[in-house]
């Protein structure tokens, strides 16, 4: 069945937005092998368009770049956006715990109050607005306290200038200590049929909380969009080049995968990427199902998936094709 475009709220914050989001990692370029700026000026242009409010971006995506590509974006439009972005991935500072490096710099995982209030208006500036509608703390740093990091969030909304705190990349217990201060609206995981480990850890306590759940790598990478030939050869700094998950097997899986449910894509005139985003969607605790996009065409593929409704059969369908086809992947 083919509805509107599906919108959810964001835990308890009154903000609401499309369940299906625009992830703009790789339209930062860094670890995607570059970027073309006007196809990701179209892409997320042509997101807007078909009814998608939610844009997710962080710094950390090519040291600032996909932030401004975002607000190049959505200058003039920025009332029909729903801008999600992150902090505590810095390179300002040496504060914090080292993560990695991009581009010669040392980046650092630090979610202090000074660094928190440092990013938020270097991002506002990136994105070309006065406010962010969801604010999450990326990767956790160890050497700041939960409590202290979230007072500043507090202090951020208070101000204006988020209007819902997020947390990312947690462990259980990190998602309880938030949870405990009251704050949190949502967090932001991994999840996707290959992907389903916070079906036991976090999404229990999301559920019970009253916290929304935004999946990234909701089409693992692209490897489950049905598209990628088992042969391509990625190039440059593109991190699936020498990732087991897309060894020949795997996407020789996925590709078998993507014939078994071939039936449920065509009864809802679907490709397969919308099929496995609808199912995504459709999983307990699941609110928000972030999709990434280079260029219009993939925009308006991904968005349709918020418009298309599965029903019992079709669900039992897909939960079949992934326990035969998708057991036992590299990883």
């Amino acid at each position: 069945m083919s509805v509107g475009q599906l919108t959810r709220a964001i835990g308890k914050s009154g903000v609401n937005a499309s369940a299906v989001g625009l992830g703009t990692w790789a339209i930062g370029g860094w670890m995607w092998g570059g970027t073309d700026e006007n196809q990701s000026i179209a892409a997320i242009q042509a997101s807007l368009d078909a009814g998608v409010s939610l844009i997710d971006t962080a710094p950390a995506y090519g040291l600032g770049r996909s932030e401004e590509i975002v607000g190049r974006a959505l200058k003039g439009r920025r009332d029909k956006a729903i801008i999600a972005t992150k902090c505590g991935l810095v390179w300002h500072t040496q504060k914090g715990q080292h993560f990695f490096d991009q581009d010669g710099k040392p980046v650092h995982r630090y979610l202090g109050r000074d660094a928190i209030f440092h990013e938020i208006d270097e991002s506002l500036k990136r994105l070309g607005t006065d406010y962010i509608d969801l604010y999450i703390t990326h990767w956790q740093d160890p050497t700041t306290p939960i409590e202290e990091t979230v007072q500043a969030l507090e202090d951020l909304r208070s101000a204006g200038k988020i209007r819902a705190i997020g947390a990312s990349n947690l462990s259980q217990d990190e998602l309880k200590a938030y949870v405990a201060t009251g704050s949190l609206d949502a967090i932001q995981e991994r999840f996707s049929m290959i992907d389903r480990e916070i079906e036991t850890d976090l999404l229990p306590v999301t559920r019970e909380q009253g916290v929304s759940t935004l999946s990234y790598s909701s089409l693992a990478l692209g490897l489950l969009a049905g598209t990628i030939d088992p042969h391509r050869v990625f190039s440059g700094d593109d991190q699936r080049k020498d990732s087991p998950r897309f060894s020949t097997s795997n996407r020789l899986k996925a590709k078998q995968f993507a014939e078994a449910i071939q039936p449920v894509a065509e009864k809802h005139q679907a490709s397969i990427a919308q099929a496995v985003i609808a199912w995504t969607l459709a999983q307990p605790g699941v609110t928000f199902a972030l999709c990434g996009a280079r260029n219009p065409e993939q925009a308006l593929e991904n968005s349709r998936a918020g418009t298309i409704r599965l029903d019992e059969q079709d669900l039992a369908a897909l939960d079949a094709a992934i326990a035969v086809k998708l057991t036992n992947m590299d990883r």
